[in-house]
């Protein structure tokens, strides 16, 4: 898939939790692990950079969402905040104070489960969500993120 301007780098930040894909809840976020599916990725955006973090720590995503805001190599960032997009505000601040744009993802849909999933006190630092695509939404994200950053350069 051949949809970019000019050379771009992406990172894909997965929060608690996510390291688990594959044995956590098969039945809501599938068997493969992460790790499988962002081979898939790197295979469908071969022509862009992705890099790939996770961490359980809330402070470590917000130094990486603070690092890489402000890089100036980054053109976007996708990211699952797992639990705490539920009720850190510190990392909803932390996409808010950074120029690069930032889109949420879940892999299931969060208004179709436990009442305290369906509100993301993160979404309203984004730039959009993406919920309920399964693995899809990171490929849509980064699809999304690739179209504002050529839309961007004209």
């Amino acid at each position: 898939m051949t949809i970019l301007t000019s050379p771009m780098k992406f990172h894909i930040i997965n929060g608690p939790n996510l390291n688990l894909l594959g044995r956590r809840n098969p039945e809501i976020y599938g068997t493969k692990s992460f790790e499988e599916t962002l081979d898939e990725i790197r295979s469908d955006f071969s022509d862009i950079d992705i890099e790939y973090h996770q961490s359980n720590c809330e402070g470590e995503i917000i130094d990486m969402i603070h690092r890489l805001g402000f890089d100036g190599e980054t053109a976007g960032i996708v990211i699952n905040p797992g639990a705490y997009a539920h009720y850190s505000i510190a990392i909803a601040d932390a996409i808010e104070a950074i120029p690069t744009p930032t889109v949420e993802v879940h892999i299931s849909n969060i208004h179709a489960r436990e009442e305290f999933r369906h509100k993301s006190v993160t979404a309203r630092a984004a730039r959009a969500v993406i919920a309920g695509c399964g693995r899809d939404g990171y490929a849509l994200a980064l699809l999304h993120l690739i179209r504002l950053s050529n839309t961007a350069d004209k």
